[in-house]
């Protein structure tokens, strides 16, 4: 049955190509939605670039039509933008009819009331207009097209029971990977493996070309650390690997996603020359003004932002340090402290080009090639966003996105822990040979860390 959806701002900054999914339903935009646009379009970062890209898409199916009469879509769906209704009648008392939300809710009332043939559904990603929305009787839903079903996502890995025959077999020539597998297995998929007749005896597995075979990569020091959980080794195969192009890797806070990309990113570009360059990649989600607003050059402005970035490299050369101490004697060994800092260590290879730290306003439209990038708390951006970034990639390139998309972690009031661009990629991308994810269970950061994430 054709239904009238009424469509929030929110919802075209969220996805700028939401037109195109809604099958072949009616799509009402209130007048004021495309004021807002307007109003959006000169904004500083992603905020203004999505607005000019829905501009952009209803002028392109402007051609087709009438906007309000109505459009006819390609998948059959029809849109508007709707004139009428613009009086406040339907409004209960107390409500501020100069707020755009309460404008676009009396539309939404009005057409609800008038167009008794057809359910009318008020889209929207604000909680505080689905509350009020709900209180004047109107039916209203969650923009839910690239939404996730994370109760079930894609972990990365399974535990599985194995005869020693068939372990043995995962060690001399590779295991075909055995049918009537509880959970779907994709490329470059983990497998912890236990004997069901030997006690101790076990493997960490991975698929590699459509066999199952062992780890590669599990006893290699990266920038002075190992692996410290199987987990880990899990993320470093898929670090090291370079059949790899794109990897992903979820967890909470502490459990090494970080400081394991920066790992592999130092050791990959500045030991091993694998890649020509780093560029450490965070979306700004400010509480108060954007990062345009705040004083200084780019790097200034970026720093406090970077912080992570800043505290992961101090904590590896610590690492590393330490992993020297146990290569020499005691003799042989300088115990005193190196004169060193991490902000002269970021800012010597910055100058020379090496490493780069951006935030997603600064890479629209770049093409990187021969490049490491390493894109930090992708949970905070949208599925469009991820997109956006991922598309970036050039020949030879390497993408990391990494991020916890639990919902207390996530400031961005157009996403959730279903529909941010974290979730997004990794329900997408899980299918292909130049892919991969892992999720890390364990809270490596401190005995104080694991105790407030699990407890807290």
């Amino acid at each position: 049955m054709i239904k009238n959806y009424i469509i929030d701002t929110n919802v075209m900054i969220h996805d700028p190509m939401f037109l195109y999914n809604f099958q072949d339903n009616h799509l009402i935009l209130p007048l004021v939605t495309v004021e807002e646009l307007d109003g959006l379009k000169k904004a500083s970062g992603i905020l203004g670039y999505n607005a000019r890209q829905v501009l952009k898409e209803l002028n392109k199916v402007r051609q087709y039509g009438d906007f309000v009469e109505g459009i006819k879509l390609p998948n059959g769906g029809v849109i508007r933008i709707e004139i009428n209704f613009v009086d406040n009648i339907h409004l209960p008392d107390g409500m501020d009819t100069k707020k755009n939300d309460n404008r676009i809710l009396a539309v939404a009332k009005a057409i609800a009331q008038s167009d008794t043939k057809r359910k009318t559904i008020l889209v929207t990603k604000d909680m505080c207009m689905t509350v009020k929305a709900d209180a004047m009787g109107l039916e209203v839903q969650d923009y839910e097209t690239d939404k996730v079903r994370t109760d079930d996502l894609y972990k990365g890995y399974s535990e599985i029971m194995m005869p020693s025959e068939s372990i043995n077999k995962i060690f001399s020539e590779g295991l075909k990977i055995p049918s009537g597998l509880e959970e779907e297995v994709y490329p470059n998929h983990f497998f912890h493996i236990k004997s069901q007749d030997q006690f101790g005896h076990e493997v960490l597995a991975k698929v590699k070309n459509n066999k199952i075979v062992p780890l590669e990569y599990t006893n290699e020091y990266t920038w002075g650390i190992k692996p410290i959980n199987r987990e880990q080794k899990m993320a470093m195969e898929l670090l090291h690997d370079p059949s790899i192009h794109f990897a992903t890797i979820m967890g909470g806070a502490g459990s090494g996603k970080s400081f394991l990309s920066i790992a592999y990113a130092l050791q990959s570009v500045l030991e091993k020359n694998l890649f020509r360059k780093i560029i450490f990649v965070r979306p700004v989600v400010p509480a108060g003004n954007d990062i345009g607003f705040l004083p200084g050059e780019e790097k200034e402005k970026l720093k406090p932002w970077m912080q992570a970035f800043y505290d992961a490299v101090d904590n590896l050369f610590d690492q590393k340090q330490k992993g020297k101490k146990e290569e020499y004697s005691r003799k042989d060994f300088k115990t005193e402290k190196p004169d060193f800092t991490v902000e002269n260590f970021i800012n010597t290879y910055m100058d020379a080009g090496i490493l780069e730290m951006k935030t997603f306003n600064y890479m629209r439209g770049r093409t990187l090639s021969n490049t490491l990038v390493i894109v930090d708390e992708v949970q905070e951006t949208t599925p469009h966003l991820a997109k956006l970034m991922l598309t970036r990639a050039g020949e030879s390139s390497k993408f990391l996105f990494i991020g916890d998309p639990s919902d207390n972690q996530i400031d961005n009031v157009l996403v959730d822990s279903k529909s941010n661009g974290l979730v997004y990629t990794v329900d997408r991308m899980k299918y292909y040979d130049i892919t991969g994810h892992i999720t890390l269970k364990q809270v490596e950061r401190s005995p104080l860390a694991q105790l407030a994430e699990k407890h807290m």
